[in-house]
C-alpha cells in the first residue's frame, strides 16, 4: 500500500526532462525524485532503479527486445529439439540453418553415438573443417 506522499512515477518526456534538470545528482536520488521508489515498512524509501531505467529507455524510444520480421509474421522461437517425421526422417528448421550460417548444398559428416546425431560440417573440397568446439 503506498503511501499518500509518494507520487506517481514519471513516464515519458516528462520523466527525460526531469533527468536533464536533474543533471547534478546521482542516479538513484534521479529515480526517487522521478517517483521511482517504495517505502519499506519502516517508511524508508527503496529505489527502484530497474524500474527507472527501464522506463528511461522507453521514454528515449529504444526498442531493446527483439522485434517481429520484416513480413510481419512472427514465428516460433528455436527450441533446440526436434522430432522424427512420420516418415523416419528428422528435419532441422531454417531457424538452425540461418543461426548457423549455413546455405544450400553445405555439407556434414553424420557421427552416431549412443545417444546422440553429431554433425559434422564438410569443407568445399569434402574435408572436415576445424571443429570450434573441441
Amino acid at each position: 500500500m503506498a503511501n499518500a506522499t509518494q507520487v506517481e512515477p514519471l513516464v515519458g518526456k516528462e520523466l527525460v526532462q526531469k533527468v536533464k534538470d536533474l543533471d547534478d545528482l546521482s542516479k538513484e536520488e534521479k529515480a526517487k525524485a522521478c517517483g521511482y521508489y517504495t517505502l519499506t515498512k519502516s517508511g524508508s524509501p527503496r529505489v527502484n532503479m530497474m524500474k527507472f531505467l527501464n522506463a528511461l529507455i522507453e521514454a528515449e524510444g529504444i526498442q531493446l527486445d527483439s522485434s517481429q520480421n520484416g513480413s510481419g509474421r512472427g514465428g516460433r522461437s528455436a527450441s533446440f529439439r526436434i522430432t522424427v517425421q512420420s516418415n523416419g526422417n528428422l528435419l532441422i528448421g531454417s531457424t538452425y540453418t540461418k543461426q548457423m550460417g549455413l546455405r544450400p548444398g553445405d555439407e556434414f559428416e553424420i557421427t552416431l553415438g549412443r545417444k546422440h546425431i553429431r554433425l559434422k560440417q564438410l569443407g568445399d573440397n569434402g574435408t572436415l573443417l576445424e571443429d570450434e568446439d573441441e
